[in-house]
This record gives C-alpha cells, sequence and structure tokens, in this order.
C-alpha cells in the first residue's frame, strides 16, 4: 500500500512531521510511505521515508503512486484542530490523532550521513567552541522583525556582547532579515546548517526551525517563546523561557481563529515596550549555566 503524506508549512513544520513518518510506519510497515512538502531534503536518509517529492516537481505522481494502487492520503492540517488551537497538546500528538496513530513519545529526527558531515563542517571551522544563533523566522514579509517570535534586538545584542569573546557566533538567517556585528551570517543550504548545528556547543534559539533541528539532533537548546507554546512546539531537553505576563491590554479586532498573528501586527502588541518582555539576565544564566555540548 502507498501512504501519502503530504505536509503543507514551513521547515519546523517537515522536521515535526519526521516524528509523524516514524508513527505511520509502525503502524503500515509495509507500506512505502511518501512525502509530499516544500522542503525535500528534510527526509533524506530517512529510513521511514520510501520518497520524499517537493510541491511541483512530481512527474507522473498519479500514475505511479495512486491510479490502479490501493493507497492512503494523509493531508490534514494540525494547525486546524481545536486541540492545537487551544494549546492542550503537542504538535505531533495532534497529527498522529488526525491519522489514526498511536503517539508513544515519538520525536522527530533527522539523519545526516558522515559523508554529509565532512564535507559540511569545512565551512565551519574555527579555533573557538561554536554558538548557534537564530533571532528571526518565517517566512519573508515586510515586517522584518515580528514581536510575536521573534527574539527583541537588545537581548540578541545582549548575548552576542556577553559570548562574542569564548565563542565563534554563526547567525542562521535569510537574506533579508537583520544582520548583528560580531557574528557569522550563515544562509546556507538546511543539511549544511543541520551539521553546522550539530557542531555547536551553545545554542540560542527563537521557535523556529533551529530550534526543530537540535531537538531532532537531541541538542539542548535555550529557546525564547511568546506567543507559541513550548508544549505544543518545543522539547522537554530544552530550556524553554516563556514572556513575562502581558502589561498591556492587545486589541484584537483582526484575530480570527489564533488569538495574535504570528507575523507581529503592530496593534497586538501587549506589551509597553520589549524590555518587558523577558528578564535579560535569566536568559544568559540559562546559556552560561551548561556548554549544551553535542553528545552526537
Amino acid at each position: 500500500m502507498n501512504i501519502i503524506f503530504q505536509i503543507n508549512g514551513g521547515i519546523g513544520k517537515c522536521i515535526v512531521a519526521t516524528a509523524v513518518t516514524e508513527v505511520i510506519k509502525k503502524k503500515y510497515p509495509n507500506s512505502k510511505l511518501i512525502v509530499v512538502s516544500g522542503y525535500p531534503d528534510v527526509f533524506l536518509n530517512n529510513p521511514n521515508v520510501d520518497r520524499s517529492f517537493n510541491f511541483g516537481e512530481h512527474s507522473y505522481f498519479y500514475s505511479d503512486y495512486i491510479e490502479d494502487k490501493e493507497f492512503k492520503l494523509f493531508a490534514h492540517d494540525p494547525y486546524l484542530e481545536t486541540n492545537h488551537i487551544n494549546k492542550t497538546e503537542n504538535l505531533i500528538e495532534t497529527w498522529c490523532k488526525l491519522f489514526g496513530l498511536d503517539y508513544n513519545g515519538e520525536l522527530p529526527n533527522i539523519y545526516l550521513t558522515e559523508r554529509e558531515i565532512n564535507y559540511f563542517s569545512r565551512k565551519y571551522t574555527t579555533d573557538k567552541p561554536i554558538m548557534v544563533i537564530q533571532t528571526n523566522g518565517g517566512v519573508e514579509q515586510n515586517l522584518k522583525y515580528s514581536w510575536a517570535r521573534d527574539i527583541p534586538f537588545h537581548i540578541v545584542e545582549s548575548v552576542i556582547e556577553k559570548f562574542k569573546y569564548g565563542y565563534t557566533i554563526f547567525h542562521l538567517k535569510r537574506e533579508d532579515q537583520p544582520s548583528f556585528p560580531n557574528t557569522v551570517p550563515v544562509t546556507d543550504t538546511f543539511r549544511s546548517v543541520a551539521t553546522l548545528i550539530a557542531m555547536s556547543n551553545k545554542r540560542f534559539f527563537m521557535d523556529s526551525f533551529g530550534q526543530h533541528v537540535a531537538g531532532a539532533l537531541k541538542l539542548e537548546s535555550t529557546v525564547l517563546w511568546v506567543v507559541n507554546s513550548p508544549k505544543v512546539f518545543g522539547y522537554e531537553t530544552n530550556k524553554n523561557i516563556v514572556s513575562k505576563p502581558f502589561t498591556k491590554k492587545p486589541e484584537l479586532k483582526m484575530s480570527y481563529i489564533n488569538k495574535f498573528n504570528i507575523q507581529g501586527e503592530p496593534l497586538e502588541f501587549p506589551y509597553n515596550n520589549e524590555f518587558e518582555m523577558f528578564d535579560i539576565n535569566e536568559i544568559i544564566n540559562s546559556l552560561s549555566d551548561n556548554e549544551h555540548t553535542n553528545t552526537k
């Protein structure tokens, strides 16, 4: 039987989906699992995935996998489920329930080969320990900073100032996102970035693909959360720091299913300023307490 697993969403969602592929294969061990997503490289070398296709790049797909074949289509979006909107359970569990699968704590996995690691690691040669940060996430948009998701600039600058002498700080970013002095910008491919994170000694992220890669590699990170919940998107191995209680009533006239627009609608900002959102000392202490050493 062919099982077609379609994933609508970003790269972080695809990384989370690797846990779902494991659950699917446990229930249907003799099936052929075909994944269709926007980020097929996430599923390379995954023993649970037989084929991984990019949207728009699946010639003869119907003929090969559906026509006159026994198949199942798993394409429901867990983001539109009640438990997800209410933030009552982890995204993986919600996803599995949609497909009638038994979730038993499976976690994401990324499978890097020794050859990949040897090749990509040459790009990140340094005489210091490696610290990796991701400060901004999401799709390309007019607003370059989202209060609902991204790390406030003053916190980023304080963290860089604290650790710039002891670490080479690699900053995961897109070309259109903010840059910071005393960091090395990284705008590379997914497999290359995953190798960098696997090499790192400290990791400081907002809720985006960086923290999902680290979670899939079983590496501890310090992660800041504003609108999203670590219960839904996070990992117990992380040091999850949630923003402080709101100090201002937000304007929610444009809200529909979710309370806040993840792109950071200015009218919805529930603080007087960014300095009220986090305790910078808590963040610095979290990053200082442990080396977050790679155990792979």
